[in-house]
């Protein structure tokens, strides 16, 4: 499986931004995929994860209220960023993984693509 992230750039605060995430390769029913974000002398952290289906979504507490995951039908996954803050300012990555629990730890993420920077200005 191939993933490619995009949509990044340069937002001032309160603004918003949708990232893209677009799977190829093999078939990927069941899999979980996931949003990551790293920003500069940071662990790499979890945003949100949605699982294939999208019937279920998950997020980290900095995200709730601000961000939304989506999919469509196809194999291309969504993040939309509101209310962005200076806090947001990071390479955002996404990740999957097959199975059905949405793990927040990235060490379970076996998929990634290259990340896409994200930079709140205030």
């Amino acid at each position: 499986v191939q993933l490619q992230a995009c949509g990044g750039g340069l937002v001032q605060v309160g603004g918003s931004m949708r990232l893209s995430c677009a799977a190829s390769g093999r078939a990927f029913s069941g899999a979980i995929v996931g949003w990551f974000r790293q920003a500069p002398g940071k662990e790499r952290e979890f945003v949100a994860g949605i699982t294939w289906n999208g019937r279920r979504t998950g997020y980290a507490a900095s995200a709730k209220g601000r961000f939304t995951i989506s999919r469509d039908n196809g194999k291309n996954t969504y993040l939309q960023m509101n209310s962005l803050k200076p806090e947001d300012t990071a390479v955002y990555y996404c990740a999957a993984r097959d199975g059905s629990i949405m793990h927040t730890s990235s060490d379970e993420y076996f998929f990634w693509g290259q990340g896409t920077q994200v930079t709140v200005s205030s």
